[in-house]
């Protein structure tokens, strides 16, 4: 039996509980439980962040950071406010409009848990609370900076970055997609907030255009293997290890890496992406080892 990747990576693997651990305390911080009426909102609010989630963005904005010697604490801030954003984007693909999903992280989906409207107000005031956080002093004293951060996850994240690779991905359940419209869909809708992960370590060290070139190209080959490996997951893994319903794109009858290629060529394609984001990384020598280790947890993930 093959060990799984906990086993094969326990360095990582202890650093990813560690990140983990950092970015549940700044949420917690950040979204504190209050006496107030709209209590009920801020109950949704981190009902769709503190339930669990691997923090893959989190890591890669701390790691990236940690290479050009950033405040850990302006970092895990930063990491924060993609969180968010990456949770409010959870919590509305759930909804029954989209994906209508019943499971997330192993607890049951916003609007299940709540109602539909809350759930679709969390998620706005997840998305809101992002840029506010990212525009206050404490995440940095620069405002060039804060500024840089702000529009680069608004570039991320909206029409032509993860909102408009969801609109691909619903149109996706009626138009048969070619393998490159389905690559420009993930890379829209998943890789666009991994590269800004990387990307921001970069901004909060004023690094140079090299290094951040580096990093991006980095991020948007995980991103693609990441989805790639989604599908394949979608497709064999049990539901108990991934911690939301599966086959829920066949059944749409959605277009993906797996139905366009088939599940043997979506791995080699995955593999493929993996080796070619950690060549991005020669620039960085053996200080990008975590950023290296976890494109390989990518590729033997089980969840």
């Amino acid at each position: 039996m093959s060990p799984s990747p906990r086993d094969a990576h326990p360095i990582l693997q202890q650093e990813m509980d560690n990140v983990s651990q950092a970015i549940n305390k700044t949420i917690n911080r950040l979204l504190p439980e209050t006496d107030l009426a709209e209590n009920h909102l801020y109950d949704a609010m981190r009902h769709g962040t503190l339930n669990g989630g691997k923090r893959l963005r989190p890591f890669l904005v701390i790691h990236s950071a940690k290479l050009f010697n950033v405040d850990p604490a302006r970092a895990r801030r930063v990491a924060a406010a993609l969180e968010f954003i990456h949770c409010y984007s959870l919590i509305h693909d759930d909804l029954p409009s989209m994906d209508d999903a019943a499971l997330r992280r192993g607890k049951p989906t916003v609007h299940i848990q709540y109602n539909e409207a809350t759930a679709i107000l969390a998620g706005d005031a997840l998305l809101t609370l992002a840029f506010e956080v990212l525009s206050e002093n404490e995440t940095h004293e620069d405002p060039r900076v804060r500024c840089n951060l702000i529009q680069a996850i608004a570039k991320a994240s909206g029409g032509h970055g993860m909102v408009g690779g969801q609109m691909l991905d619903l149109l996706a359940e009626t138009n048969d997609f070619d393998l490159g419209t389905i690559s420009r869909l993930q890379r829209m809708k998943t890789g666009k907030l991994m590269a800004f992960a990387c990307e921001a370590g970069a901004i909060l060290g004023k690094a140079g255009d090299p290094q951040k070139r580096a990093l991006c190209n980095y991020a948007h080959d995980l991103g693609l293997a990441f989805q790639v490996t989604d599908d394949i997951l979608d497709v064999e893994a049990d539901p108990q290890d991934t911690g939301k319903d599966t086959n829920k794109d066949a059944d749409a009858g959605k277009a993906t890496f797996v139905s366009t290629m088939g599940k043997e060529q979506a791995k080699n394609r995955a593999e493929m992406l993996v080796h070619q984001s950690i060549s991005h990384l020669k620039i960085f020598g053996n200080r990008a080892d975590m950023l290296k280790d976890l494109a390989l947890y990518v590729l033997e993930r089980r969840a």
